[in-house]
């Protein structure tokens, strides 16, 4: 295993998986200006890597608070702008790397704490764990963490969530789609790294381009979507990771991935 060093992050390799820590504890992994500075360079490093798939997790009692709010108050409109940018570039870049993402969640995961979980591919969290988008019951409202929420949870339960402030528990963070598994704290790990072993096998270019397709022709209309759809997978069927995945279908056979 190679480790990254980070201010912030634990960054490490283990075997085919990158692993991205929030390390801020003391401040609850809060996500200030220098901190997302650092998940942004640590996804695109882990983009650029061989590697088939990231873990983001958090260290410490939470999974994530949000943004910090000492940075964000002592900032003018200008700089308030330019944090939120910085953070939406983060969210992008989650879902741009080829890799799979996923989140580790454990305790609270809050305002773009729960952002950066709806951003990931999945998401697999602790039974104690929960979510929430506080902003509605205070004085500064969710409106950048509701965008990837509201795409993973649908409108009203987005509205419920966003008005009310009032966190949900994982079970039912897994219920409303904002999460793919809820399991006992002793099994995260394990939990993690059966869906993401399961999420990644195959062919690598052909997942790469199977995520950012998915992206792509996600919320378009469905005539869009499947413009797009069946232009990608026509020209995907050529790939060698295609050809030889039906050749060893045809042949009853297993496959040996070229990538």
């Amino acid at each position: 295993m190679t480790a990254l060093e980070y201010q912030h992050l634990l960054v490490a390799r283990d075997g085919d998986t990158v692993r991205i820590t929030m390390n801020r504890p003391a401040r609850r992994n809060a996500l200030s200006g220098d901190h997302l500075t650092e998940l942004l360079a640590a996804f695109r490093a882990a983009g650029e890597s061989d590697a088939t798939g990231i873990v983001l997790a958090g260290a410490g009692p939470v999974f994530s608070a949000g943004h910090d709010f000492a940075d964000v108050a002592a900032r003018d409109p200008a700089g308030v702008r330019a944090l939120l940018t910085l953070c939406t570039e983060v969210m992008r870049t989650v879902q741009d790397v080829p890799q799979v993402v996923i989140a580790r969640v454990h305790g609270l995961a809050t305002a773009a704490g729960c952002q950066l979980v709806a951003s990931c591919d999945l998401a697999v969290a602790a039974e104690s764990a929960g979510f929430a988008l506080p902003g509605g019951k205070g004085g500064w409202f969710c409106h950048t963490p509701a965008v990837p929420v509201a795409r993973a949870v649908g409108r009203k339960r987005l509205m419920e969530l966003a008005l009310t402030g009032d966190p949900i528990d994982a079970r039912t963070a897994v219920e409303w789609g904002l999460i793919n598994r809820a399991v006992p704290d002793t099994e995260l790990d394990t939990a993690v790294a059966d869906l993401l072993g399961r999420a990644t096998r195959g062919s690598r270019a052909s997942k790469a381009l199977g995520k950012r397709t998915l992206y792509a022709q996600l919320d378009r209309p469905e005539t869009d979507a499947y413009a797009i759809a069946v232009a990608v997978m026509a020209e995907a069927a050529q790939l060698p990771g295609a050809r030889e995945g039906m050749a060893a279908f045809l042949g009853k056979r297993q496959p040996v991935w070229p990538d």
